[in-house]
């Protein structure tokens, strides 16, 4: 049985070295790999999991600056208010990089498909280790011109 669980957890050492990254920026990405298919789903608050539950969450865009993990979800339900509008959700060239073992910095490209068209933008992440697991704290995201 010991030696079962050696392996196993050598196995997850190598991968980890493979991979390049730190179990931390792995648990990061799976924060946002299950964003993305909540959204994919059309279920914005299951989106909003990965987000801290705290007035201090602060989210960034277009010139706007918001406040409270409420205040994000109700932007995202008044902005999305149909799956048509919501679309479908790619990351791309996403880099996670662990900063302190309780803070993670994110960046990539957000994709929407949708029938009319295809927005997209950059974003930037602060995500904290919390009591819950890691959330994002602050985020930063900007629209590209199609």
């Amino acid at each position: 049985m010991r030696s079962i669980a050696l392996v196993l957890l050598l196995g997850t050492l190598l991968t980890d070295q493979l991979a390049g990254q730190t179990a931390a920026e792995r648990k990061v990405r799976q924060v946002l790999d299950e964003q993305v298919a909540a959204w994919n789903r059309g279920d914005i608050p299951g989106y909003m999991a990965g987000y801290w539950r705290s007035d201090s969450t602060v989210f960034v865009s277009g010139g706007t600056r918001t406040t409270g993990y409420d205040s994000v979800l109700a932007r995202y339900q008044r902005g999305y208010t149909n799956r048509e509008k919501m679309g479908v959700l790619t990351f791309e060239e996403l880099e996670i990089r662990e900063v302190t073992p309780t803070l993670a910095l994110a960046t990539g490209i957000w994709r929407l498909k949708r029938k009319s068209d295809a927005p997209w933008g950059r974003f930037t992440l602060l995500v904290e280790k919390k009591p819950e697991g890691w959330r994002v704290t602050y985020d930063h995201t900007s629209s590209a011109n199609n």
